[in-house]
């Protein structure tokens, strides 16, 4: 293998540069502001470790802004955390704990 060639099989197109719409001239710019795995909304413990351990400890609910996660709430533990994740409509900023912002 040559010092400047990309791992993978030759027939697939790299995955390094974002396809871009000849139609649209921000496309470019938009894949960018996606989130990293096309997660828009997260939730991580207060107190750190694993997300799945401790499920009656708070989480963190963070959302994505186009920038990067920001804090949207507090949940009191896993189930609501996840439930609040799966919600398909974000209607409300805060999160179902506090609902405050910033904090």
């Amino acid at each position: 293998m040559g010092k400047h060639s990309r791992p993978g099989p030759p027939n697939q197109p790299s995955r390094a540069v974002p396809r871009v719409d000849d139609g649209d001239p921000l496309a470019a710019y938009t894949k960018r502001r996606r989130p990293p795995l096309d997660v828009h909304r997260r939730h991580r413990p207060l107190h750190g470790g694993g997300g799945h351990l401790r499920p009656s400890e708070p989480r963190a609910l963070e959302e994505w802004n186009g920038f990067s996660y920001e804090f949207a709430g507090t949940a009191a533990n896993l189930a609501e955390a996840q439930k609040w994740v799966n919600e398909q409509s974000s209607g409300t900023t805060g999160g179902p704990g506090t609902g405050t912002r910033g904090v």
